[in-house]
């Protein structure tokens, strides 16, 4: 698997220089953040963002992401116009050679937590979520924003989307992804590109919005309806592990050769819907975050993976979950675990 990190741009305080110094970083994830949802991403802007990232070293492999807009999910008049417009989107980044995009569907908001810099045993901090308390947070009223949320949108505009998002129930909302996909993924299978889709986060609904890529039998659906090999998925261990009830090993087994794309990072349940981030260890968290690696070694899945959120440690202040000094641990964490399971294989052929 090719180590990879997130990078926001030239605005994240975590530099390319920094990255750059973390063994075996091969691949960078990132993105355009300037330009709105729905909008063709230009040619020139993914050159010059890829050719910044060659100059360091290593190589722009996973776009993350191209947002949806929120009239192609809610199924509205303009989703043709702006289908159509993703569609370019995918052929300009086939032609500056990214050949992995990385997106979600989920409704309005991206993942989500109740507190940034919750505290841990070990005094750090990290990413928390407590069903108990998000029941009491009004969405509208600003008092929970979080990094990755779409704040374009004016309060009016919000509580109108939201409102009409009362009207869409799960159904309809996986409708409204399959027309998007049977629209776009034909472009993709011409330009050699992988859709991958990220799971929500968390794997529940919130905020009364419907939420279906959730667990291994919603991926059965999806890949039942569009069975093209350019649909595929991000596997999210944070976000299909938040869930207790999913079982990550099946997971793998349903998508084993739809998976383009993998985010690693471990959690502790703290409650039936309630969870922690922590550090990427199997000792801390809930997660075999061993076997998983294990499970997709044996697999044969190949493919650009990446520290996904760490602790704040080290008096270290940043992009919540986003910092470096944790990632970078965790990036060496997931390199050990990759280079004993291949090592290990290479015993044993040897032997045989």
């Amino acid at each position: 698997m090719e180590m990879s990190f997130r990078w926001y741009g030239n605005d994240d305080p975590v530099t390319l220089e920094n990255i750059r110094q973390i063994p075996q970083m091969k691949g960078i994830v990132s993105a355009i953040y300037d330009i709105p949802a729905g909008e063709v991403w230009p040619y020139e802007d993914i050159v010059e963002l890829r050719d910044q990232i060659s100059a360091h070293g290593m190589r722009l492999n996973v776009i993350e992401s191209v947002p949806v807009h929120e009239d192609i999910k809610m199924g509205r008049n303009r989703r043709d116009e702006l289908i159509e417009n993703y569609k370019e989107t995918i052929r300009n980044l086939s032609r500056a050679g990214i050949k992995t995009v990385c997106y979600n569907f989920m409704p309005v908001f991206d993942w989500t937590r109740i507190e940034l810099d919750a505290p841990l045993e070990d005094g750090s901090n990290s990413l928390k979520y407590d069903e108990t308390l998000i029941k009491d947070i009004d969405p509208l009223s600003g008092e929970l924003t979080l990094p990755g949320w779409d704040l374009s949108y004016q309060t009016d505009d919000l509580k109108e989307i939201m409102d009409a998002y009362q009207k869409i129930d799960e159904n309809q909302l996986f409708e409204n992804l399959i027309y998007f996909l049977e629209h776009i993924i034909p472009v993709a299978e011409e330009e050699d590109v992988l859709m991958a889709i990220h799971p929500d986060d968390p794997p529940w609904s919130i905020f009364g919005l419907p939420r279906i890529i959730t667990g291994a039998e919603a991926l059965r659906k999806l890949f039942k309806a569009v069975p093209s090999k350019n649909n595929g998925i991000t596997f999210c261990t944070g976000s299909y592990g938040a869930s207790s009830e999913n079982d990550l090993f099946e997971i793998i087994d349903v998508a084993k050769d739809r998976i383009y794309f993998v985010h690693a990072r471990n959690v502790k349940w703290t409650g039936e819907r309630s969870f922690q981030e922590t550090s990427h260890s199997i000792h801390d968290g809930s997660l075999d975050m061993v076997g998983i690696i294990e499970k997709l070694i044996k697999e044969g899945i190949n493919v650009p993976i990446r520290p996904d959120h760490g602790r704040m440690i080290w008096g270290e202040t940043g992009r919540p979950g986003y910092g470096l000094y944790d990632r970078a641990l965790g990036a060496t964490y997931l390199n050990g675990i990759i280079d004993t399971l291949r090592n290990q294989d290479e015993i044993q052929e040897e032997t045989t």
